[in-house]
């Protein structure tokens, strides 16, 4: 900045002392060529250097918030987790009743969001298992036993799996985590559609990537809830009275997210919702 600030003090100086002065120089082509090649590079160098000095900053700053993030989550597992058991302790000891039994299954909501808000720390920073997940397998495994979920009898639970020109693949990871992510949306499609309705999981190749989906014709989402519904403790409007942490599709988020995937959800109320995965092939 200061020999900008120099050349420029210089120059106004110039043109109000002498307006109309020229000043000539002879250079060989080859050195003005050779000057402004330099000119170009260093410029280029510093645009690079800017870029690069900007994304470890950003870098930076996603790493210390996921960390702080992770603290948080542990914090309030620690906080809760005692007074928990405190209470389950106690009503243990309680004469049953309609209030106990009341007080009991607050306890134990509390005793499982505990428990998701530990998972949900240690999700994002354990180390993840890396051997090829089959994907059609796995999502039959999922369907055979999400047709056990309460109320989901009630539903038309399908799984469509492409045949042809090849079947869907597989992708690299930790399969337990996987599962507990596709779950998590089959639960969720579950709470929020009606008995009736049609729940689909599906899946298809993209050819580097994976995409599974969980659509329903439930109740759907508001729209300005959408952008939301993966946050942590997320309660849209129509979770009052429906059981549920809050953390589930946090959960998948998450797991999805460490295998270098993404997640995202199209709703419309009334209508129903479509939630997919994409996620990088093997």
């Amino acid at each position: 900045m200061a020999p900008a600030a120099l050349g420029l003090a210089v120059a106004a100086f110039l043109r109000l002392r002498s307006p109309t002065q020229n000043v000539y120089t002879e250079t060989r082509l080859w050195i003005a060529a050779a000057i402004a090649g330099l000119l170009v590079s260093a410029v280029l160098v510093a645009v690079t250097l800017g870029r690069e000095r900007l994304a470890a900053a950003r870098t930076e700053a996603l790493v210390t918030a996921g960390e702080e993030h992770r603290r948080f989550l542990l914090r309030l597992d620690h906080e809760l987790k005692n007074p928990v058991t405190a209470i389950q302790a106690g009503l243990a000891n309680l004469p049953a009743s309609g209030a106990a039994a009341s007080v009991s299954a607050q306890a134990r909501r509390l005793a499982d969001l505990v428990a998701d808000l530990r998972k949900l720390a240690e999700l994002e920073t354990r180390p993840l298992e890396r051997a090829p997940v089959d994907v059609a397998e796995m999502l039959t495994e999922i369907h055979e036993v999400a047709v056990e979920l309460p109320g989901a009898d009630q539903r038309a639970l399908t799984l469509s799996l492409p045949q042809a020109p090849w079947p869907v693949g597989t992708i690299p990871g930790d399969r337990d985590l996987l599962f507990l992510a596709i779950h998590n949306l089959v639960v969720n499609a579950v709470k929020f559609s009606h008995p009736g309705d049609r729940i689909e999981m599906r899946a298809r190749d993209e050819g580097d990537h994976v995409v599974v989906e969980v659509a329903d014709t439930g109740i759907g989402i508001p729209g300005d809830e959408v952008d939301h519904i993966w946050d942590d403790l997320a309660r849209g409007s129509a979770a009052a009275g429906t059981p549920g942490s809050g953390l589930g599709l946090a959960l998948a988020r998450v797991v999805v997210g460490r295998h270098g995937g993404s997640v995202w959800v199209r709703s419309r109320v009334g209508d129903g919702t479509v939630m997919g995965l994409r996620l990088p092939a093997a």
